[in-house]
């Protein structure tokens, strides 16, 4: 899946919208992880640095499509951002209205200099991005001359501004390509997923079965071994017969996992689920604890993988070459949960070290490795929560129709 990237066509003097991500988290009008208007710098600085004016739009949060609204402002964003991008934004970063398309927006990009950036309000103060619609993808593309998604975490949504946006100036005939960062996730999640090196482990984590049912029944017709941590393992267990006291359990999918375990076997995949547990009286800080082997006694819930698990989980991840990780062991927010999140991490990392090709997906695990200081010690940790499941369950991002082939 090879698309046109921004650096191979021309950019000075044109106007070039660069769809970005910068759905960052935000306590108080402070952004707490900037993680994600870093991975873009890269495609910012490549149209600058070449002469281009870069026309730069996002979402953040969850806004109803209704107008303005201050908790959602990416105004932040743009003070960071400028920050970032320093010298190389000669002129600073433009932050002109509250709304992505009115006249003070359409001035200040009629008014840019070269190299000149542009930051829009976020898009989702309009109802016509979320609904895909055709006239706010329109007013958009009057804006610009050029489409670049480095927007890969929204690349599973068909919002105006990732598909009808660059479908409307494909159909002018003018240059929709990726971004750096949406380039080497599909390098990673769909490249080198599928030339994997064997052996090719899959570790994945988090609380439902019901959540990554998707990417199980995918990926284990794909990889030599499964690993299952997190509370989904517990769905697992009680469908092995094994007593799970007062863990998470989703009953209605203990029939499915039992399905799930058989499949498993007979196309040759190890699935490989926790034999001991790091055990809490209530799921809060503080609570009391316990490390259980095999059942666990009514009255305690596994919060996290037992350390026999995680020295066999870490054997597993040593011994493979191929590597893709969704979702944390446990609670890993909540210490002495974090125990096995922080082991399968550094058992990532020591693969990484040995030459594994290790690809880390999902807001939670990409949270963790950022947290635990590992995240540039890994081939790749993905921006992208929904959108790398999805890649991982198998499903084609509708997006990427939009972006022109190499």
């Amino acid at each position: 899946m090879t698309k046109k990237r921004i650096d191979q066509i021309e950019v000075a003097g044109r106007r070039v919208f660069v769809r970005v991500d910068f759905n960052v988290p935000m306590e108080a009008g402070a952004i707490t992880d900037d993680r994600r208007i870093k991975s873009s710098l890269r495609t910012i600085r490549s149209v600058l640095s070449r002469g281009g004016r870069a026309v730069l739009a996002s979402h953040l949060g969850r806004p109803e499509g209704k107008g303005f609204e201050a908790e959602f402002s990416l105004a932040p964003v743009a003070a960071r951002l400028a920050e970032l991008l320093g010298a190389d934004a000669p002129h600073g970063v433009a932050f002109p209205s509250q709304d992505p398309t009115d006249d003070a927006a359409r001035a200040a990009i009629a008014a840019m200099p070269e190299r000149g950036v542009v930051l829009l309000e976020n898009l989702r103060f309009a109802k016509g991005e979320k609904k895909g619609d055709a006239g706010f993808a329109s007013r958009l593309a009057g804006l610009c001359d050029i489409y670049v998604n480095d927007a890969f975490g929204t690349s599973h949504r068909a919002d105006a501004s990732m598909y009808a946006l660059p479908m409307a100036m494909r159909a002018r005939g003018a240059p929709c390509v990726s971004g750096f960062l949406l380039d080497a996730e599909l390098e990673y999640l769909v490249g080198r997923i599928a030339a994997a090196k064997r052996p090719f482990l899959a570790i994945l984590g988090g609380a439902k079965v019901s959540d990554k049912i998707l990417a199980i029944e995918n990926l284990m017709a794909k990889v030599d071994r499964l690993i299952v941590g997190g509370a989904m393992a517990y769905t697992f267990l009680r469908a092995q017969g094994v007593a799970t006291g007062n863990s998470l359990v989703e009953e209605d999918r203990v029939e499915l996992a039992r399905e799930i375990l058989a499949k498993a076997a007979a196309k040759g995949c190890e699935f490989l689920l926790p034999t001991d547990h790091a055990c809490g009286r209530e799921f809060k800080a503080g609570t009391d604890t316990a490390t259980v082997s095999g059942a666990i006694p009514d009255g305690w819930m596994g919060l996290d993988i037992g350390p026999a698990t995680r020295e066999r989980f870490a054997a597993a991840i040593r011994s493979s070459q191929t590597i893709v990780w969704n979702g944390p062991m446990g609670v890993f927010e909540m210490p002495p949960f974090d125990a096995g999140t922080r082991a399968v991490a550094a058992a990532v990392v020591d693969a990484t070290a040995s030459g594994a090709t290790t690809i880390a997906g999902g807001g939670d695990t990409a949270a963790a490795v950022e947290e635990f200081g590992v995240a540039d010690k890994l081939s790749h940790v993905s921006t992208g929560g929904g959108a790398s499941l999805e890649v991982l369950e198998g499903k084609h991002l509708v997006c990427l129709d939009a972006i022109d082939d190499a």
